[in-house]
C-alpha cells in the first residue's frame, strides 16, 4: 500500500467517525477528496444537482439516524451554496461534518478566480470552522471538528485547499480515540430539590415539552400523572410527546391549536422541558417559570425564568420523580383537557364539510388522508410554509413516525433535499416530502437525484399555485398581495418526463387511490395535488404582537384549519376524565 495523501487520510477519519456518505458536487478542488471517495468501499459520493441539497440531505440524515453526516462543496461558490442547508442543520441541532474545498493556498487573500473566505463566511453556522493550510493539521484539526459536530449537536467546518488534500499525509499521524455519541447530563441535587419545592407548592402545573423530550415520553408521562398536570408542545416536541399522551393539550404558538395557550397561562407554574420555544409573545409573564435543557445557553433567553435547570430532560425527570408529591386535585388537569376537546371540536369541521365535492381541493383534506394512507414508520419531511401548518395538524406521531422541518431556520426548499438524505438511511421505510409548488420548484433540479440513485421518496406536492404564507403575511400587514403567484406546469407530467411515477390530482375523490398507488410504485414518485389556495390558518390566540412574520386575514376569508386525528384522541382523554 502506498504512502496516503491529505484526502485519503480525511476520508479514513470521516468512515471511523461514522459517515457513509458525503453529499455534494463535484469541482476541481474537491477532486483529491472525491477521487479518495470513489476507492473507499466504506463510503459514498451522493451527487446531488445542488449543494443546498446536499447540506440538507445531510443534516436530515443526522437527525433520522442521530449520527454524524456529511456533505462537501468545491471552492468558492460551491461551498457558498451549502451555507442555507448548514444554517438549518446547525439551528436543528444535528451533528454534520462540512468540507469546504478551497483555491490553491500559495493563492489565498491574492483575489484569485473563485476566491471567498469560508473560515470567515461559516462562522456563525458552526460550532467549529477552521482551515488546514498545512499536511501537518491532519488528522488533529479534523478530530476537532468531529468531536464539536457530535459533541456539541451542531455543525463543524473544514476548510480545504485543494492543492493540500493532494499532498502526502504526515507519516506517522496519531490514530485516537474518537467520540461518537452525547453523554448524559443529570443535575445537581441541589437544583432538582428547589424544583420539586416550587412543584410542590404549585396548585396548577403545566408540562410545555419540545424536541429535548426525545427519549423521555415514559418519563414525562409519568411525571405529568404525578402531578395532574396538563401537557403542551412546541412544533418540534409534537413527534416525541404527542402520541399516547393523556394529558394532551395540543401545540402552542403561530401554528397552534387546542389549549396549549390556556394551559401554559392559566397554571401558577410552568415548567418548559426541552424547548427552546422561539415565540415569546405565546409565553406567560405573570406565572412562575422553571426550565429544564441540556444546553445551559438557551436557559432564560425567551422568558424570565424563576429557576433554570441544567440537564437531559429524561435523568431530570429521572431524579426528580421521587422527590415530588403526587397531587391528588386534578381540576386544572380536566378542565384544560375538556378545553382541548372543546377547541378542537370547534375547528374540526372547517374541513369535513363537503370535501369530497369541494374543487380545487382542501389541502386539510389533502392532509387528513396521508396521514391515513402513510405507513406507520414514515418519515415525513415538510416544507415551510403552509406545509407546516398542515403536518403540524393533521400528522399523528406515534413514536415510530418522524417528522422533520426547516422548524427553526425556517427555510423554503427543504422537504424534497430532506428526504433525500432521510431515504438513503433506509430504503425499505417509507419517506413522504410534504412539498409547497414554492418550495419544490426552488430545488426542483434534486427530483433528478431521486431518479439517478432510484430512491423510493414520495413527493406530496400541495400545489396552490402561490405563496400563500407569504400572501398571509401581506394580509396582515393590510397590503395587497404581490408577487405570490406562481405560473406553475403540470408537476406530475414533469416527473414521468424525469423518468419517475406522477399523477395529478385535481378531484378530491381521486385522492386516496392516488396517494395508495404512488405508495404502491417501488420508485420515486410525485403526487400533484391541485390545492385551494384560500385554505389558510390563523392560531387559536391572537394578539397584534404575535402575527410579525405571520398570517391573520383582516377580510376574514381565513378558514381555521382542521385538528385531523387529534380530536378522537382528545375525546379518549375525555373518558378519563371524573364525572361530577
Amino acid at each position: 500500500m502506498g504512502k496516503q495523501n491529505v484526502a485519503e487520510q480525511f476520508v479514513d477519519l470521516l468512515v471511523r467517525a461514522g459517515v457513509r456518505r458525503l453529499y455534494g458536487v463535484v469541482g476541481d478542488s474537491l477532486n483529491p477528496v472525491v477521487d479518495a471517495v470513489r476507492r473507499n468501499a466504506a463510503i459514498d459520493w451522493i451527487h446531488v444537482r445542488h449543494e443546498e441539497t446536499a447540506a440538507f440531505a445531510a443534516g436530515a440524515e443526522a437527525q433520522v439516524t442521530g449520527r454524524l453526516a456529511a456533505c462537501a462543496g468545491s471552492c468558492g461558490p460551491g461551498n457558498l451554496h451549502l451555507i442555507n442547508g448548514l444554517y438549518d442543520a446547525h439551528r436543528s441541532m444535528a451533528p454534520v461534518l462540512a468540507l469546504a474545498s478551497h483555491i490553491p493556498s500559495g493563492e489565498i487573500g491574492l483575489g484569485y478566480f473563485q476566491e471567498t473566505h469560508p473560515d470567515r463566511l461559516f462562522q456563525e453556522c458552526s460550532h467549529y470552522c477552521e482551515l488546514i493550510s498545512s499536511p501537518r493539521q491532519m488528522p488533529r484539526l479534523l478530530q476537532s471538528a468531529i468531536q464539536h459536530a457530535v459533541g456539541r449537536s451542531g455543525v463543524s467546518v473544514v476548510v480545504l485547499p485543494g492543492d493540500v488534500a493532494g499532498e502526502p499525509a504526515p507519516e506517522k499521524a496519531a490514530r485516537s480515540a474518537l467520540v461518537t455519541a452525547r453523554p448524559t447530563v443529570r443535575p445537581g441535587d441541589a437544583e432538582i430539590d428547589a424544583l420539586a419545592e416550587m412543584i410542590d407548592a404549585a396548585d396548577r402545573v403545566t408540562l410545555f415539552c419540545g424536541r429535548g423530550t426525545a427519549g423521555a415520553h415514559a418519563e414525562v408521562m409519568e411525571f405529568a400523572g404525578r402531578i395532574k398536570s396538563p401537557v403542551g408542545h412546541a412544533l418540534r416536541g409534537k413527534e416525541f410527546i404527542q402520541y399516547d399522551n393523556p394529558y394532551d393539550v395540543g401545540m402552542s404558538g403561530l401554528l397552534g391549536y387546542g389549549a396549549a395557550y390556556e394551559a401554559t397561562h392559566g397554571c401558577d407554574l410552568l415548567i418548559l422541558l426541552g424547548t427552546d420555544f422561539p415565540y415569546n409573545a405565546f409565553l406567560p409573564d405573570d406565572v412562575r417559570i422553571a426550565q429544564v435543557d441540556v444546553r445551559p445557553e438557551v436557559l432564560g433567553r425567551r422568558s424570565r425564568l424563576d429557576l433554570a435547570v441544567w440537564g437531559d430532560v429524561r435523568e431530570t425527570l429521572r431524579c426528580l420523580i421521587p422527590r415530588v408529591r403526587e397531587k391528588t386535585d386534578r381540576r386544572f388537569l380536566d378542565r384544560m383537557l375538556k378545553k382541548h376537546a372543546d377547541a378542537l371540536e370547534g375547528v374540526v369541521k372547517a374541513y369535513t364539510r363537503k370535501v369530497d365535492k369541494h374543487v380545487p381541493i382542501h389541502p386539510e383534506y389533502v392532509a387528513a388522508v396521508l396521514d391515513e394512507v402513510a405507513g406507520a414508520d414514515t418519515v415525513f419531511t415538510v416544507d415551510t410554509g403552509m406545509c407546516n401548518v398542515w403536518a403540524a395538524r393533521y400528522i399523528s406521531p406515534n413514536g415510530r413516525r418522524r417528522i422533520i422541518g426547516s422548524f427553526s431556520h425556517g427555510s423554503m426548499a427543504n422537504a424534497l433535499p430532506m428526504a433525500i438524505g432521510a431515504q438513503f438511511t433506509d430504503r425499505r421505510r417509507q419517506v413522504v416530502a410534504m412539498a409547497g409548488d414554492g418550495g419544490f420548484s426552488m430545488l426542483m433540479g434534486d427530483f433528478l437525484t431521486l431518479v439517478q440513485y432510484d430512491l423510493p421518496v414520495k413527493v406530496v406536492l400541495f400545489n396552490n399555485s402561490s405563496l400563500g404564507m407569504v400572501e398571509l403575511e401581506m394580509l396582515v400587514a393590510g397590503l395587497p398581495s404581490h408577487g405570490t403567484a406562481n405560473t406553475n406546469p403540470d408537476f406530475a407530467a414533469v416527473a414521468r418526463a424525469c423518468g419517475a411515477y406522477g399523477v395529478r390530482v385535481e378531484k378530491p375523490k381521486q385522492l386516496a387511490g392516488a396517494l395508495k398507488d404512488a405508495f404502491r410504485h417501488k420508485g420515486p414518485a410525485l403526487v400533484d395535488v391541485v390545492t385551494d389556495p384560500n385554505a389558510l390558518s390563523i392560531p387559536p390566540r391572537i394578539s397584534a404582537e404575535m402575527v410579525t412574520g405571520f398570517a391573520l386575514s383582516a377580510s376574514k376569508i381565513v378558514l381555521d384549519g382542521g385538528v385531523g386525528r387529534m380530536l378522537q384522541m382528545a375525546r379518549s382523554n375525555l373518558r378519563n376524565v371524573p364525572r361530577p
